[in-house]
């Protein structure tokens, strides 16, 4: 932990946080308008691996992989897998660098609060290995097992459930720091007057 604080204490400059934060959603975007969709076209409706927060069981994985077809399972593996394989890595650098920028505003960074920002690391980790398994199953097909399946939803669940608390704390920090601004725009606007 002391190597990932003195990684955040280092990198938590505007700039970067910005930078990184733009690259991650330009990433993001591009997935959701552009790979995503062009494998959709072949899941008959059917949402992808990736895209179900609450899981999935060895009958849906065998009918989304039917139905996808050659071609949709091909696209799934060279098209949608190598660029979901960039954005774990800026989401989970991204986003722990902005939970530090924001506890370093708040004065919490040397705090234990500094954990927080392990929150979207592990959603990243959890995320390379549903894409792993998601590999797997689909180099394996039509040889799918329970074991893979149940494997990979469970790293599906870890990076829903970290994900989601993730953004739970950063719209905490958000109301946080904006009670902090309005405060202190109550107390300049206050002294401004009693000086006059």
């Amino acid at each position: 932990m002391k190597r990932l604080t003195k990684f955040i204490k280092k990198n938590i400059s505007a700039k970067i946080v910005l930078g990184l934060f733009i690259l991650t959603n330009v990433v993001y975007t591009f997935m959701l308008t552009v790979t995503i969709p062009k494998t959709m076209e072949f899941s008959n409706g059917m949402q992808l691996l990736d895209m179900m927060p609450t899981g999935y069981n060895l009958n849906y994985v065998n009918e989304l992989f039917t139905s996808l077809g050659e071609n949709g399972r091909l696209t799934y593996l060279n098209d949608q897998i190598p660029v979901d394989m960039i954005y774990p890595l800026l989401f989970g650098l991204s986003y722990c660098l902005l939970l530090g920028y924001f506890l370093k505003k708040l004065n919490k960074l040397n705090s234990p609060y500094k954990y927080l920002c392990v929150i979207p690391i592990i959603a990243g980790i959890a995320d390379y290995l549903e894409n792993i398994g998601i590999i797997a199953m689909l180099k394996n097909y039509p040889e799918l097992t329970e074991v893979a399946v149940k494997t990979t939803r469970s790293f599906s669940l870890i990076k829903s459930i970290s994900t989601s608390a993730f953004f739970i704390v950063l719209i905490v920090m958000l109301i946080i720091l904006g009670i902090k601004f309005m405060k202190r725009n109550k107390t300049s606007a206050n002294n401004v007057d009693s000086q006059n």
